[in-house]
């Protein structure tokens, strides 16, 4: 009897052991550890996401694959206006005729802008980030390019946006249009977009106008009179769908598919990144969330 319990308990000691030993192995050959954070997957063709304050990669997919950004270009012509020296927020630009048939012409996103009215810098950039007015854009380029027709201003504003792309060392940025609507040159690359909007962000007014959900401008008529430009931000799903998103810019377009740059902050940690040629509007916002989220936790 002794012999047989002594036997039981060297065959249940043996099969821990074994147990013991099963574990230890699984976790050699590869089980997760703990708080491991899966990598998502998202609809868009292409993403990348950073550290704002480090520069740290935390995701990429096709970061460097040129692509149409659409109005994510935007992001640019309000940097380049910001960057302008002895710059005035609040000079006064008179909409022109020809920025209406512009947008009509191209069926382009709009500000609805009106012809006569004057129309504060400050105010344009709000027109440009938050209904992603091409008319606005037009505006900006107008004021800001340098020459003495409006062609050759528009070119010199171009020509501007891809100095400060330069400036930045991006090798897959080029710009030939003030806002999205490309004429065959147009692209940038998930990695390259995340750069431009990080040094965007650096600007005070920049980050507060793109945070803004919805806004309401008095502005003065041609008679002299005044009239009010309603604006709601077409990021307003994330903006008002996940904590702590503080911006930054749509884009959509036949080639360029559905484009969003996005950053938030939370806990002091600030998490920016780009999807492009995502599905759909809800695509692109959720890959968003997906990547911000992901970005956090990493």
């Amino acid at each position: 009897m002794i012999t047989g319990i002594k036997g039981t308990r060297f065959r249940r000691a043996a099969a821990v052991t074994l147990t013991t030993g099963a574990v230890l192995a699984a976790g050699a050959f590869g089980a997760a550890p703990a708080g491991a954070v899966t990598t998502p997957t998202i609809a868009a063709a292409g993403g990348y996401v950073m550290n704002n304050g480090t520069g740290t990669t935390l995701y990429t997919k096709a970061a460097d694959t040129r692509r149409s950004t659409g109005s994510t270009t935007k992001i640019m012509t309000a940097k380049v206006v910001l960057a302008q020296s002895n710059l005035n927020l609040d000079a006064k630009v008179t909409i022109q005729k020809a920025y209406s048939d512009y947008v009509v012409a191209n069926n382009a996103s709009q500000a609805h802008l009106i012809v006569g009215d004057k129309v504060t810098v400050r105010q344009l950039l709000y027109g440009l980030m938050l209904p992603s007015g091409c008319d606005a854009a037009y505006a900006l380029a107008d004021k800001f390019g340098s020459g003495t027709t409006r062609d050759a201003r528009v070119k010199s504003f171009i020509g501007k946006m891809n100095a400060a792309a330069t400036s930045l060392h991006l090798t897959n940025t080029h710009f030939d249009s003030f806002d999205g609507i490309g004429h065959g040159a147009n692209y940038s690359t998930p990695r390259d977009l995340t750069k431009i909007a990080s040094s965007a962000m650096k600007n005070s007014t920049f980050k507060s106008i793109v945070k803004t959900v919805t806004t309401k401008q008095k502005v003065t008529t041609a008679s002299g009179g005044y009239r009010y430009y309603n604006w709601e931000n077409t990021n307003k799903p994330l903006l008002t769908g996940y904590t702590g998103t503080i911006g930054v810019k749509t884009g959509s377009g036949p080639e360029a598919k559905y484009c969003l740059v996005f950053a938030a902050t939370r806990d002091g940690k600030t998490v920016i990144g780009t999807v492009l040629a995502s599905t759909s509007i809800d695509a692109r916002t959720a890959d968003a969330k997906k990547l911000l989220t992901y970005g956090f936790a990493k």
